[in-house]
């Protein structure tokens, strides 16, 4: 067939090959050579994506552009020896660490967020809440759900609707059910490409869109373990704390980095319970290491 034109959405990504959804139907594509030469410092191509292709049969193409991308959530790659991007498109003991550092992310690309609290049938309620409060009060949506007796799951899954979303956290926070809740057997479709990733988890990497009923994308991040922040300075951290942005520039020092020196109005707001001493102390292992 005569090669054709197409714009659409990666919906998976695998070994150098790209699922690319479109309106007349879903394309396996590889990615022209040229496009390879200019990502040296990250992915290529990921779930999530806008991309022109040219189709060289009824369910392949290639993937000839890339469309710039928006918004990114993104990490340090783990395995990289040296700094490269690796693009990714709750709790009753909640890893509040690893949550600041998704939410920093968040705020400097500028992708709305959803804390979602998973489980809230093994807690006390006002305990929990009291725990997530310093996220309520900063302006964070924060959705309180339980799988056991579904409160929160339809409000949750209004919020999916039409948008292209991501799901991540560590494991044991009962995604895969949160999952199956929001839309039956989407949990085993998750699971199974999680399955296979394991499996040749030393070869290939897979990330997924999984549609969803009522419209819209949703892809897992299963597992993360770790973290590191991409392209942001040590210097520029207090810009994404939403509680700082507004007290830097009253401290005494242009550079003041709110540890020990003199004068600082972050410090000062910790000490008068302004700023939550958990969200200050994430700061200080984000700026100064000792990182779990």
């Amino acid at each position: 067939m005569n090669e054709i034109e197409q714009t659409g959405l990666v919906i998976r990504t695998q070994s150098g090959f790209a699922w690319v959804y479109t309106q007349t139907g879903v394309f396996i594509c590889r990615l022209r050579g040229k496009l390879k030469q200019h990502h040296k410092l990250s992915d290529i191509i990921s779930v999530g994506d806008r991309v022109r292709i040219t189709l060289s049969s009824n369910t392949e193409g290639q993937v000839e552009e890339v469309e710039p991308r928006n918004r990114v959530l993104s990490r340090m790659a783990p395995e990289a020896r040296g700094a490269r991007e690796q693009v990714l498109v709750a709790n009753p003991a909640p890893h509040l660490r690893m949550i600041d550092r998704f939410l920093i992310i968040l705020e400097k690309q500028q992708i709305p967020s959803r804390i979602v609290v998973n489980k809230i049938d093994l807690v006390k309620r006002d305990e929990i809440e009291a725990m997530f409060s310093l996220y309520e009060n900063l302006g964070f949506a924060v959705d309180y759900v339980s799988t056991v007796n579904g409160e929160g799951v339809e409000e949750l899954r209004k919020e999916l609707h039409d948008k292209i979303s991501v799901m991540a956290g560590p494991s044991g926070v009962g995604k895969t059910s949160l999952l199956n809740a929001l839309q039956p057997g989407l949990g085993g479709q998750v699971r199974e490409v999680s399955r296979v990733k394991a499996k040749g988890m030393h070869t290939t990497q897979v990330r997924e869109l999984f549609p969803l009923d009522a419209g819209g994308w949703l892809a897992d991040l299963p597992g993360i373990k770790t973290l590191g922040l991409w392209d942001i300075q040590p210097e520029e951290l207090d810009g994404y704390f939403r509680e700082f942005k507004d007290l830097v520039q009253d401290c005494q020092f242009n550079d003041c980095t709110h540890h020990n020196e003199p004068g600082c109005a972050i410090r000062k707001a910790v000490n008068e319970g302004r700023i939550h001493p958990d969200r200050y102390d994430s700061y200080l292992r984000l700026r100064f290491g000792d990182i779990e």
